[in-house]
């Protein structure tokens, strides 16, 4: 199989992974619930994954990276526990349902949401993020890359128009972490929100929000922390104020091991050659006849992500004739990300997306092409 679906999840991972969360399952015990080694084993590997995100990320202090069991739940977290009846936020068409969803219900409980608009290239204008900006305007609240268009956000002006402000900027980097070069102090960023399993290649149920100091979150789940028992409300203190219950130890120790992996590779080989497959990809597939493709082209680097979709074919049609004759695994559909769909003008037939990772080669990229040609002609 010729996987391209890494927007979705890595599934080819460094063997390291594997053998950390293997060597994890039998040694390590409970984080914060006893003196014994194999309690204190757990704590002390938990704790070194959230020093190295820590870093990675310019997150000023290692207890203010909590983990969650993925960017889906670390952006509720985030949402449920920052904002109250009468305040606003803004956001934007390109979001994924894992915003959209949770300002949806934020709506319904009397806080008012205002969106950037995208174009038909899946562009945002940064001038009405100002522009939209009221007396009681809390946060800003963007993604880092789109996960359908591969278009990449200058979260860092996000940033400095939040800051100036005074409001939050609040960001999904769901695509990008483990990829792009992410420094929350440089870039202004008060609450990220990112996910294990796809550009940082570690095992699924792994992610979490990493906090700037004072940034205070209310308790989305409350329960057993190890510490604290005779508390009647959930500890103050990061990070057990938002870790309620077990921690993935065992998912952890492979993101650890993920996380090592980044470091000696470096981010910057991965970008360089995830932007060389996509590049290839883009010049082979965009002068096919009959195939539109999606997004802004003319601004790099991008996400290695490329959507398209060929004349008289829906997207789930031309995925399974991928799939079925030449045994390449894409995404069709909505990719949960409708506002951004209903913009680009496929809200009827969805888009095929390809998504590259560090192990896909470029031999593979030109069978993807020929593929698509095929189809096409087809």
């Amino acid at each position: 199989m010729i996987y391209f679906d890494n927007a979705a999840t890595t599934v080819q991972k460094p063997a390291c992974v594997a053998q950390a969360v293997a060597d994890a399952v039998g040694t390590l015990g409970n984080c914060s619930r006893g003196a014994y080694g194999a309690s204190l084993g757990a704590s002390r590997a938990v704790y070194t994954v959230r020093e190295q995100l820590a870093a990675l990320f310019h997150c000023p202090r290692a207890d203010h990276v909590i983990f969650t069991q993925n960017s889906t739940y670390a952006l509720n977290i985030a949402l449920s526990g920052l904002f109250q009846p009468g305040d606003h936020i803004i956001t934007t068409d390109c979001e994924h349902n894992s915003v959209l969803r949770p300002v949806y219900r934020l709506m319904e409980q009397g806080v008012s949401v205002s969106f950037v608009p995208a174009d038909r290239q899946g562009r945002l204008d940064y001038g009405a993020f100002e522009a939209l900006i009221r007396p009681n305007t809390r946060a800003i609240v963007c993604m880092h890359a789109s996960n359908l268009t591969g278009n990449l956000f200058d979260i860092e002006t996000v940033g400095r128009i939040a800051h100036e402000h005074g409001i939050l900027c609040i960001v999904d980097a769901s695509q990008t972490a483990g990829v792009f070069d992410i420094n929350m102090q440089r870039q202004h960023i008060d609450v990220l929100c990112f996910t294990g399993h796809k550009g940082l290649y570690g095992p699924q149920g792994t992610g979490g929000l990493c906090l700037q100091p004072g940034v205070e979150v209310r308790p989305f789940a409350v329960g057993g922390t190890g510490v604290q028992t005779y508390l009647p409300t959930q500890p103050a203190q990061y990070p057990a104020r938002l870790e309620a219950g077990t921690l993935n130890a065992h998912g952890i120790a492979g993101l650890g091991a993920a996380l090592s992996w980044l470091g000696k590779t470096g981010i910057d080989t991965i970008r360089a050659h995830e932007q060389v497959l996509v590049r290839r990809f883009y010049d082979g597939v965009r002068k096919i006849p009959g195939v539109t493709v999606y997004g802004d082209w003319d601004r790099w680097p991008r996400a290695a992500i490329c959507a398209l979709n060929i004349a008289g074919l829906d997207s789930g049609e031309a995925a399974d004739l991928l799939a079925e004759e030449y045994d390449i695994a894409v995404r069709p559909g909505a990719h949960c990300a409708p506002r951004l769909h209903e913009a680009l003008g496929t809200k009827d037939t969805g888009a095929v997306r390809f998504s590259f990772g560090f192990f896909n080669t470029e031999e593979e990229i030109n069978t993807a092409i020929q593929a698509v040609e095929r189809i096409a002609e087809q």
